[in-house]
């Protein structure tokens, strides 16, 4: 079922969390923030809102890097549910796209919760100061690639967020299938 993320909720504070990534490495937000701008971006592999974007996440995120916002992916889903979210499955998804960004499990689903993450494909774009900024779309695309010409939604406000810490006023909320709750 298609999800819609909430409208940006400007100068919230990034949650810190610390997850196992598909390197072998463990990471806290602390260790991965960029010096001018944070991309948290919730994302899994069976989506088919996430794999119409991939080529142009990784596109962007490669040329966010290079103003100084780094991007760090978690993958919250119900893996036991839904086993192409699984750890294993995980790393074989960030080799095969060359993801130029860690990509983090959160098998709790405490950090999803912290964030109030709701879909896959879900961006929080935060500033230098971990403030809120973005919360919005990546481009145009849905469960299909968007137009090759589409505009570049987040990274341009994401490279406003690098130059002066503030998001745009307008953003289209993000789309996609529903964070994969664990029963509880």
């Amino acid at each position: 079922m298609a999800e819609v993320a909430p409208i940006c909720a400007f100068g919230w504070k990034a949650a810190d969390f610390r997850l196992p990534a598909t390197d072998g490495n463990t990471y806290s937000l602390a260790e991965l923030a960029g010096e001018n701008g944070t991309l948290v971006m919730f994302i899994c592999n069976h989506c088919p809102y996430v794999q119409a974007i991939l080529d142009r996440l990784v596109r962007d995120t490669r040329d966010l890097a290079a103003l100084g916002v780094a991007s760090i992916a978690i993958s919250s889903n119900d893996a036991v549910a839904y086993p192409e979210d699984s750890f294993p499955r995980m790393k074989e998804v960030a080799a095969a796209h060359a993801f130029p960004f860690p990509y983090l499990h959160d098998k709790s689903q405490q950090v999803a919760r912290a964030y109030g993450a709701v879909c896959t494909p879900d961006f929080f774009g935060f500033n230098r100061d971990l403030e809120l900024q973005y919360r919005g779309r990546l481009d145009a695309s849905g469960r299909n690639p968007g137009p090759p010409d589409a505009r570049r939604e987040l990274f341009e406000a994401m490279r406003g967020v690098a130059a002066t810490g503030r998001g745009p006023i307008g953003q289209i909320p993000s789309m996609g299938c529903s964070i994969k709750w664990k029963d509880i």
